[in-house]
C-alpha cells in the first residue's frame, strides 16, 4: 500500500466520523424539538381528535373504522395528522379574542388552525360520545408542563343538535372558568409513554341538559399566547330533546392516501314500509346511507289511535347485518334479530304521533330491509 493510501484513509475516517456525529446531533435535536412542542389535550370527556386517536391510533389500517367509527374515519381521510397530532389543536396570537379568531362553525378546528388538518372536526354528526351526568369533570393533560392563564369549560344549550349543526358561539354557556395554573400543576400520570404530563380536574355542573350536547373547553397557556380549543362529545341522563337523526357523511377526498380507501357511496336503497305492527304502534324503516360493507339507518315508530308509554320494535336481519351504534334506542342483538326499546324521552308517544331511532351498521352480500314488528312495552 501506498504511504499516499496510508496518508488518506485515517482523514476519510474522520470525516465519516464527523459525519455520523452530526446526524446523531441532528436526529437528537430533533427528537427534542417534536418533545418541546407536545402540548395536551381534553381527554375525558375526551376531545374529538384524542378520541379518535385512543381507539384507533395503533390500529389505524382497520378497515372497520369505517362502519365502527366513521366520524373519526371521515377525519381520517381528511388528514391523518388530524388524529396522530391530537395534541396540536391551538392557535397562537389570539389574545384572548377569541371569537375573532374562531368563527362560527369552525369551534371544533379552532378556526380551521394549521390550514385543513383538523377541519374535519367540524363537520356534525354521530360522534362517539360519553356518558356524564349533569354535575361531571372535565380533565385537560398538560403534556408540555405550560400551566394555564385559565381554562373556560362550555356546554351546549338545551336544544342544540350536535349530529346536524356545527356549533356557533350563541349555542354555548359558559359553566366553569379556573384561575391561574401554576406549570407543573396537576395530576402526574406515571407509567404512560404518551401521557407524560399533569392532569387537570376541573368540576362542571350544566343543569337542564338532556341528551346529546357538545363540551367546549378553552385553555389559555401560561407559556406564551398560545391558545388551545376542543371540542367533546357527550350524553347527559334523559333527553326530552336528544337529536335522533344524524346527517349522512360522505368521507372527502383523502389529503394522504390511507391504507384503506372507500369507494364513493352507493345510492341508497327505497325506504321499506311495513303495514301497521301489533299493539298499538307502527315502525318503517328507511336506509339513509350506503357504502361498501357498511350503511346508516332510520326507523320510525308511530302510535296508533291510542296514546303509548313505551315501545319495542323487533328487526330480523335476513343478510347479516350487525349494528355497531345507535342513538335513540337501547338495541339487543340474539343471533340475526335486533331488538330495539325506546330510551327514556321518547317512549311516551301521543295518538298518531310518531319518534324515530337511528344506527349505523355493517352488511355484505345484499342489504334488504327487514320486516319490523313492533309492540308497546
Amino acid at each position: 500500500m501506498s504511504s499516499t493510501a496510508r496518508t488518506h484513509r485515517p482523514a476519510a475516517l474522520r470525516a465519516l466520523a464527523i459525519a455520523t456525529m452530526s446526524l446523531i446531533v441532528l436526529t437528537t435535536a430533533l427528537i427534542n424539538a417534536d418533545a418541546a412542542h407536545a402540548h395536551g389535550s381534553a381527554i375525558n370527556p375526551p376531545s374529538r381528535n384524542y378520541g379518535c386517536w385512543k381507539r384507533w391510533g395503533g390500529n389505524f389500517q382497520a378497515p372497520e373504522m369505517a362502519t365502527q367509527d366513521p366520524m373519526c374515519h371521515q377525519a381520517w381521510q381528511n388528514d391523518p395528522n388530524g388524529m396522530w397530532n391530537w395534541n396540536g389543536l391551538y392557535r397562537d396570537g389570539v389574545g384572548g379574542n377569541h371569537q375573532a379568531y374562531v368563527p362560527d362553525g369552525q369551534l371544533c378546528s379552532a378556526g380551521r388552525t394549521d390550514g385543513n388538518r383538523y377541519a374535519a372536526m367540524d363537520t356534525p354528526g354521530a360522534w362517539q360520545a360519553t356518558q356524564v351526568n349533569n354535575n361531571f369533570t372535565v380533565t385537560v393533560h398538560d403534556q408540555a408542563l405550560h400551566g394555564a392563564d385559565y381554562h373556560r369549560i362550555y356546554v351546549t344549550r338545551q336544544g342544540f343538535n350536535p349530529l346536524t349543526t356545527a356549533p356557533r358561539w350563541s349555542d354555548l354557556e359558559l359553566v366553569s372558568q379556573t384561575g391561574v395554573v401554576p406549570p407543573g400543576q396537576g395530576t402526574r400520570v406515571p407509567n404512560d409513554p404518551v401521557l407524560n404530563g399533569v392532569n387537570v380536574s376541573i368540576n362542571v355542573s350544566a343543569p337542564g341538559r338532556t341528551g346529546r350536547h357538545l363540551v367546549y373547553t378553552i385553555w389559555k397557556a401560561s407559556h406564551s399566547d398560545q391558545t388551545y380549543y376542543f371540542c367533546s362529545d357527550v350524553i347527559f341522563p334523559g333527553g326530552g330533546t336528544t337529536p335522533t337523526t344524524p346527517p349522512v357523511t360522505t368521507p372527502p377526498a383523502p389529503t394522504t392516501p390511507p391504507a384503506t380507501t372507500p369507494p364513493a357511496p352507493t345510492t341508497p336503497p327505497a325506504p321499506t314500509t311495513p303495514p301497521a305492527g301489533t299493539g298499538g304502534c307502527a315502525a318503517s324503516y328507511t336506509i339513509t346511507s350506503q357504502w361498501s360493507g357498511g350503511f346508516q339507518a332510520e326507523v320510525r315508530v308511530t302510535a296508533g289511535a291510542s296514546p303509548i308509554t313505551g315501545w319495542t320494535v323487533t328487526m330480523p336481519f335476513a343478510n347479516g347485518q350487525r349494528i355497531s351504534q345507535a342513538w335513540g334506542a337501547t338495541i339487543a342483538t340474539s343471533g340475526s334479530t335486533a331488538t330495539a326499546r325506546n330510551v327514556g324521552y321518547n317512549g311516551s308517544i301521543a295518538a298518531g304521533a310518531s319518534t324515530t331511532f337511528g344506527f349505523i351498521g355493517s352488511w355484505t352480500g345484499t342489504n334488504a330491509a327487514p320486516a319490523l314488528t313492533c309492540a308497546v312495552a
